[in-house]
């Protein structure tokens, strides 16, 4: 852990006066939502003599890459407690200097929101949905202050607040107990929908579920939502054996389905955003998947948390190492989840095996980097604007992507080498006792986080073999092989077969028909068209001595062909006539199937590993 976080990491556990000093109070308020902004009103009492810096975050929790909030704020003023109009230095692009004040600080600005995202702040005369990075400012130094934070509604509006943050006095006020929790619980202002439900634990704990929905679907969907999003609550906590102690003893989904939000999934400690602009009815497993995935981030990310994330830096880019567990053992299991849920079915389930056993099979990005590089590269992919090209489609694997595949990996090697004794689940269990059960005692932070020896360490403790941890680790994250996917899944009863058999390829190759067929992306490393010299940006003009007008052209001849062949192909880059030849190989692409869909017999011992990987581990079977 970098020094300068494990010093303010364990200042934050230290009793401290702060704790008794007055809280920085929030005032948000909406005099045209019509025209997306939101005022907002600060006020910083007790604060020391020195200038105050004011700032707005550049990043949000739950996001790796700079969004630079404050290019969405205007019309600010200062003032003291007197009333006084102070003037604002401004050192840089995020920050407002205060100086000469009587020891309270009043800032005022309004700010413009039109993202209904798990990033961004959103306003409009059907609700304000506020992502606290992009809505609030604050002040270096006061990062251990409590907060209130209060929403008055538009005139004539019946909003009400769907948040994580504590409640306080009314059921507009509420209160976070220091910015790391403030600013890690967005709000849904708004006439949402609400629907609840308990689930009683063992140890006597029995947290509520709230899911508050913005939609236009209608009632019947939000029933079978909240009783599907239910049916994943129940099943995940099979994982792990246990809820995390939410504060409040509440957690809740925050759901904005609307024509014009866009797509989203965001994880919170106590709470999820998730947006799209499809329905519920029309794309109920789609969005039942996002749940899933956000749910699981609960335990994995909010509490078990890698040491390069904890605490949070608002003020920069947040790189980790990690991030294939992090996020892609997170997007194994939504899947899973959905599988053992029953929410989908086997063949379901195996088909969505394919993808990413596809792309990191394949991609050429694997010989650049590891998984674990690939995680440090969040901050350049992770939502974060780029105008100039890059050549990210050789070069880089989604840490979503390929830490899917190598939980895949992970659990069914564990499967394989025990009998079926030792599983991912349990890996996953060992973390949480370690690491984030023991991490809940101040909420925002998390008290013992993980690195990457810690990983390796608990997996050799769990399997019993150290040598196989380092092993695995060595190859599949921080090197780049990748497992015999074929043989593990076979264990139950699964076929990874070539998805189309005897089919002429020249490369995972993007065409769209701009001014005839051109190549949209970066042509795959090694790939056959990459050694005909064919380029993104080119436009074919013809393929097997055939004339090529669009996209569709190119693959209606490619299917024309055999793999062993070549043809020759005519192109023009930038005006200039060039040709080549596309010796044609085997489409090496993949899908997944289960043995009895393609008419063979799955054995006992492939039935029962399927049953211990794949069924519910609830109760009550759906």
């Amino acid at each position: 852990m970098p020094v300068i976080r494990a010093l303010f990491l364990l200042l934050c556990f230290l009793p401290s006066l702060a704790a008794a000093q007055a809280p920085v109070s929030y005032r948000l308020w909406f005099p045209e939502p019509e025209h997306r902004w939101m005022q907002v009103e600060v006020t910083f009492p007790e604060v020391p003599r020195e200038p105050l810096r004011i700032r707005m975050s550049r990043s949000s929790p739950g996001r790796y890459a700079l969004h630079e909030f404050a290019k969405n704020v205007y019309d600010v003023r200062v003032t003291d407690g007197a009333g006084r109009a102070l003037a604002a230095a401004r050192p840089n692009l995020h920050e407002w200097d205060v100086s000469g004040h009587d020891g309270t600080v009043r800032v005022s600005y309004r700010i413009f929101g039109d993202r209904v995202d798990g990033t961004y702040l959103a306003v409009d005369s059907t609700h304000a949905h506020v992502n606290m990075p992009a809505a609030l400012m604050w002040a270096r130094g006061l990062e251990r202050r409590a907060a209130t934070v209060r929403f008055e509604p538009p005139a004539g509006a019946t909003w009400r607040v769907a948040t994580q943050l504590f409640p306080g006095p009314d059921a507009n006020t509420f209160t976070a107990p220091n910015l790391q929790y403030l600013m890690d619980s967005p709000a849904e202002f708004s006439a949402f929908a609400l629907r609840t439900f308990t689930i009683a634990e063992p140890s006597g704990r029995a947290p509520t579920f709230r899911v508050a929905l913005h939609h236009e679907g209608s009632e019947e969907d939000l029933a079978q939502f909240a009783k599907d999003t239910e049916a994943i609550v129940r099943e995940a906590r099979e994982v792990f054996g246990e809820y995390p102690a939410f504060e409040n003893n509440t957690y809740t989904f925050i759901a904005d389905y609307l024509p014009w939000a866009g797509g989203d999934g965001m994880e919170h400690r106590n709470s999820t955003v998730l947006t799209s602009s499809r329905a519920l009815r029309a794309s109920r497993s789609a969005l039942l998947g996002t749940v899933a995935h956000e749910f699981f981030h609960c335990w994995n990310v909010e509490r078990i948390r890698p040491d390069s994330l904890e605490p949070f830096d608002f003020e920069e880019a947040n790189m980790s190492g990690e991030l294939w567990l992090a996020e892609g053992f997170t997007s194994y299991y939504g899947p899973l989840l959905m599988r053992r849920s029953g929410l989908t079915n086997v063949a379901e389930y195996a088909s969505s095996l394919a993808g990413p056993i596809n792309t990191v099979s394949l991609s050429p990005g694997r010989t650049v980097r590891t998984a674990e590089e690939m995680s440090r590269h969040a901050p350049f992919v992770d939502a974060a604007a780029s105008i100039d090209p890059t050549n990210f489609d050789n070069t880089f694997i989604s840490y979503y992507t390929w830490g899917s595949a190598i939980g895949l990996a992970l659990d069914l090697s564990l499967r394989d080498r025990s009998d079926g004794r030792v599983t991912l689940d349990q890996f996953m269990r060992a973390l949480w006792r370690e690491f984030g059960k023991s991490g809940e005692k101040v909420p925002g932070y998390v008290e013992k986080p993980y690195g990457m020896p810690d990983l390796k360490r608990v997996l050799g403790e769990l399997s019993g073999d150290p040598t196989f941890a380092d092993d695995f680790f060595a190859r599949f994250i921080q090197g780049h092989e990748i497992v015999d996917y074929a043989r593990l899944l076979a264990k139950a009863g699964f076929l990874l077969r070539p998805r189309n058999a005897g089919a002429a390829y020249i490369g995972d190759v993007a065409f769209e028909s701009e001014g005839g067929a051109r190549v949209s992306r970066a042509v795959p490393f090694g790939s056959p068209a990459y050694a005909a010299g064919l380029e993104r940006g080119d436009i074919v003009l013809s393929l097997a001595g055939q004339r090529v007008r669009s996209a569709d052209e190119v693959e209606r001849i490619l299917r024309q062909q055999k793999p062993g062949g070549s043809v020759p192909v005519e192109y023009e880059r930038r005006g200039v006539r060039t040709s080549g030849t596309l010796k044609l190989l085997d489409d090496p692409t993949v899908e997944v199937v289960a043995a009895e869909d393609v008419g063979q017999t799955v054995t006992p011992a492939q039935r029962a590993f399927r049953e211990s990987w794949l069924s519910s581990a609830t109760v009550t079977q759906r």
